[in-house]
């Protein structure tokens, strides 16, 4: 049952990321033919191209990418209760569905902040995945670089991003108790 657990959760969650990924990459409107963009697109396409014939997109926001997220979630939510692993009514498992794309879109941006800090101290800055690591995350770093002083070649915008996403995570954490952190 653990085996099983696993490769659900990392299955799941893994292709949650990715099409969380395609959503980010359209709102921040990244680099379309960047090799990681790419991949993200060839990944996603099979399930968000039907979509969008039904799911029409609103502004830069994909509304086809976020609809399937929440099924992505859903969908592991409900395998997992077929499995008597959680125990919850089918519409409590939406509201599931959803923290659990919260949960994990914050994640990502950690996630993608961690990778980028990391690069800016080894790379060279001609690195094509971090262009799009660049495109990513600037809109959260530049209004809280316009915030921080200047020191002297050292940004501690992510630092700063960092502890405002940690602090999002456990004031969710007071706001929906123990679900947050088992989900």
């Amino acid at each position: 049952m653990n085996t099983a657990y696993f490769l659900i959760n990392t299955v799941f969650d893994l292709y949650l990321m990715v099409v969380l990924l395609r959503v980010w990459l359209q709102w921040a409107r990244a680099d379309f033919y960047n090799p990681m963009s790419q991949m993200v697109v060839k990944l996603t396409n099979p399930l968000v191209v039907p979509m969008r014939r039904l799911i029409p997109s609103l502004g830069s926001l994909d509304l086809a990418s976020v609809v399937l997220a929440l099924l992505i979630a859903f969908a592991k939510l409900a395998l997992l209760k077929t499995m008597n692993v959680m125990v919850a009514d089918w519409l409590t498992l939406g509201l599931f569905a959803l923290l659990t794309v919260l949960k994990k879109a914050g994640s990502m941006i950690f996630w993608i902040l961690l990778i980028r800090a990391i690069l800016s101290w080894v790379s060279q800055g001609r690195n094509p995945i971090e262009y799009v690591m660049h495109q990513l995350t600037e809109p959260f770093l530049a209004p809280i670089r316009r915030i921080l002083p200047a020191l002297g070649g050292l940004d501690l915008s992510v630092l700063v991003a960092f502890i405002g996403l940690q602090a999002i995570n456990y004031l969710l954490g007071d706001l929906f108790g123990q679900l947050w952190w088992m989900i």
